[in-house]
């Protein structure tokens, strides 16, 4: 229901752009976001009618007369009835507060045993009408020490336009992002650039450049035997989920979303 929702709206369409070296399991579908991944996540928040607060980065969470206060890097705390946190799992065992008492011995032990793997991320951005010779709108690399994933992301968006600039995405491998974690993104830039130049020699010059470290890419190892959710302290309310607590994929966020949901009801 989920994903027939986002494609009558057309925030995500099947993928029919061809994918080299792409493995399909049997009975899995695949599915593009024309907009980019964060049109899914803009739509459900409309759909919520939140008042979104973005750029706040919360540093502690404590027990104040029976409600939750949560302080951030900038701009005084505020104080919540019931708080979810779905962060990666290591940015949930930083915070300062009554939350590093809360978690008992056992459910930190759960947490610390999950592991994510780490790449960068490059963007290549080009003028519009830049015309990419390459037959693939995306390709896995088998055999590459640097990188894994190079995708003509217009292409495999299909949406192609005389207007709109063309870009292209370049993912390193595992390895590789392990290796570079805490190196100078502007080196790793470089290293990266020289890789795909010899993958892709016809890539002209681009007009921008993005390189993104990735430090929490996906879950490598989620936290066993967890329903979707953790519940960190039960009147009031502090519990956590997202990917960690299922599988790095959209069924996996969508599982974690209802799971989270069926426990937060008895609390509104």
């Amino acid at each position: 229901s989920f994903y027939e929702e986002l494609v009558s709206h057309g925030i995500l369409k099947p993928l029919t752009a061809p994918v080299e070296g792409m493995v399909v399991r049997e009975g899995s579908r695949n599915y593009v976001a024309p907009q980019g991944i964060s049109s899914v996540v803009k739509y459900y928040l409309e759909q919520s009618g939140a008042d979104v607060s973005y750029e706040q980065q919360v540093t502690h969470v404590s027990l104040r007369d029976g409600r939750w206060e949560v302080s951030r890097k900038a701009g005084p705390p505020e104080q919540f009835d019931v708080v979810i946190l779905t962060m990666p799992v290591p940015q949930i065992l930083q915070l300062q507060g009554d939350i590093v008492n809360i978690i008992n011995k056992s459910q930190k032990q759960q947490l610390e045993s999950v592991s994510y793997s780490s790449r960068y991320a490059l963007g290549l951005f080009y003028e519009a009408g830049t015309g990419l010779a390459v037959p693939w709108a995306a390709q896995y690399i088998a055999d590459n020490p640097c990188i894994r994933f190079i995708s003509i992301d217009n292409k495999k968006r299909n949406i192609e336009s005389p207007e709109v600039g063309p870009s292209v995405v370049v993912h390193t491998t595992v390895t590789f992002g392990r290796e570079h974690l805490e190196s100078d993104p502007a080196e790793v830039q470089q290293v990266i650039l020289s890789h795909l130049q010899r993958i892709v020699p016809s890539l002209p010059q681009p007009s921008s450049i993005k390189c993104q470290r990735w430090r929490y890419s996906q879950v490598t190892r989620a936290v066993p035997n967890c329903p979707g959710q953790m519940i960190l302290h039960t009147q009031p309310l502090l519990i956590c989920g997202g990917d960690a607590f299922t599988r790095s994929n959209f069924d996996g966020c969508i599982e974690s979303a209802m799971s989270l949901t069926e426990a937060v009801k008895p609390h509104l």
